[in-house]
């Protein structure tokens, strides 16, 4: 049963760092642009990455988004995430289960859960989750998560039923953000529209200046 206190997320906009998708560029600026523009709250996502290399660029996100005061989450990987210091893990439904994970990390790391339905995420909430990812909102390329679009109708639903902060995720852009954070999410989860840009930097101010006009 949840018992501690809820963390408020710092930013409307959760920025992916995925190095699959950088087009070449080096992930160290891709991520100082995203830190330029005020992104506080990154995820690296490497899923194609060796653990070495995960580790190593890890180690040196950690060390720029700490200078910036940004909140540093590692995806899939608890082990990464101890040994790079990251301020927490996100886990996907198959991945380490949440409690196994808050053991190793303990109750100060911040752990975030995907989920696709009420069930889940009123599953991860119980189980201590800082956090939920819901999606897919829109549909994705980036990632087969095996679940339908679940829409902004569902997004509403999992907002009435859970107190923790929702990332909304799946086909998330600058042109449909907007009506994620009206649906209720607490924060917009980007990977493809950021990774793409041919100015990060302007994209990422963009999107965050959205969030002032609602």
């Amino acid at each position: 049963m949840r018992n501690k206190k809820i963390r408020s997320l710092p930013s409307p906009l959760y920025a992916i760092l995925d190095p699959s998708q950088t087009e070449g560029r080096p992930c160290s600026s891709v991520l100082q642009e995203l830190l330029n523009a005020g992104a506080r709250i990154i995820q690296l996502r490497a899923k194609e990455m060796a653990a070495r290399e995960f580790l190593d660029l890890a180690r040196e996100a950690r060390t720029l988004s700490r200078a910036r005061g940004c909140l540093f989450i590692v995806n899939d990987r608890a082990d990464i995430a101890l040994a790079a210091e990251a301020d927490g893990v996100h886990l996907g439904q198959e991945d380490l289960p949440l409690y196994v994970a808050r053991r190793l990390l303990g109750t100060d790391k911040i752990i975030g859960i995907s989920t696709h339905d009420l069930e889940q995420a009123r599953e991860a909430e119980q189980g201590g989750a800082d956090y939920i990812g819901f999606g897919p909102i829109f549909g994705t390329a980036t990632k087969d998560t095996g679940y339908s679009a679940r829409g902004l109708t569902m997004l509403k639903e999992i907002r009435q039923a859970v107190k923790i902060p929702i990332v909304a995720i799946g086909g998330i852009n600058e042109n449909n953000v907007a009506q994620v954070w009206q649906a209720g999410a607490d924060s917009a989860a980007i990977i493809s529209d950021l990774m793409r840009a041919g100015d990060v930097t302007e994209k990422v101010k963009r999107i965050l200046a959205l969030r002032q006009t609602l």
